[in-house]
């Protein structure tokens, strides 16, 4: 499916103080990630970049953790610096990854939960392996095909994720040396089928339904068919995190 960055961006930014509440699965990941990340990288980095910032769950690990002089933050709104005002030194690149110009001579790049959002990934893992210096790293973690696998189901609605093959060959493809690349399944449960709309609707992750409009009608059936993902520890909904540690080589 095509993705609007402008309705995105808007979705986001509302979901803005609702997302540090909700997003308990993204803090997850990102804690994972950057656990991976200080088994790879060393200490001493002095300049990263991190691509979808949001509230801030990596970059406030990786400053209490890593020496960074120079970091950049990347997210689509503005308003995202609000998650930030204890940090000093940041380097706001506000907008678009994917049409910005990227700093040069990076000692990392981070991203975590962001890049499944991309339009071209292939040509942003180019530019990331050029924007880096030898041996540099490029760690994230984005989503595969199981994300949010429920709602696919039940409304059609949902982004094209990369499976864990297809990752790892595009990375490959651009250059990078793959040190790490894994892949977990996270089940979060509710106690009804409306609480896993709001539940997406507070991490802003309804911005892929463009043109999904519900009906009283259509949220009874929503409701009804969502039966089949009940258990006995409630409305299951599925995230499908993978892991990447990637170093360029030359």
């Amino acid at each position: 499916m095509s993705i609007n960055k402008a309705l995105v961006a808007q979705r986001f930014a509302k979901a803005g103080q609702s997302y540090v509440e909700h997003a308990v699965v993204q803090k997850q990941i990102s804690a994972q990630l950057f656990e991976y990340f200080k088994t790879y990288c060393p200490q001493n980095l002095h300049s990263v970049l991190e691509i979808g910032c949001g509230s801030g769950n990596l970059t406030h690990l990786l400053e209490s953790y890593f020496q960074v002089e120079q970091l950049f933050l990347n997210d689509l709104y503005a308003d995202v610096d609000q998650h930030f005002i204890n940090l000093k030194h940041v380097n706001w690149l506000i907008g678009d990854i994917e049409q910005l110009t990227l700093p040069q001579s990076l000692d990392a790049v981070i991203s975590s939960s962001a890049l499944q959002w991309m339009l071209d990934l292939p040509a942003l893992l180019q530019r990331v392996y050029a924007a880096l210096k030898p041996n540099a790293y490029f760690c994230f973690s984005t989503f595969g095909p199981d994300n949010l696998t429920e709602i696919k189901q039940l409304t059609g609605q949902g982004l094209n994720y990369v499976g864990l093959e297809s990752l790892k060959r595009q990375l490959e493809q651009q250059g990078f040396e793959i040190l790490l690349i894994q892949q977990d399944h996270k089940q979060v449960y509710f106690d009804h089928p409306k609480s896993v709309l709001q539940h997406l609707k507070a991490t802003g992750v309804t911005a892929t339904a463009q043109s999904h409009r519900w009906t009283k009608q259509s949220l009874q059936q929503f409701y009804s068919d969502y039966q089949q993902f009940y258990d006995e520890q409630g409305f299951g909904l599925t995230y499908h995190p993978i892991y990447v540690i990637a170093r360029r080589i030359a």
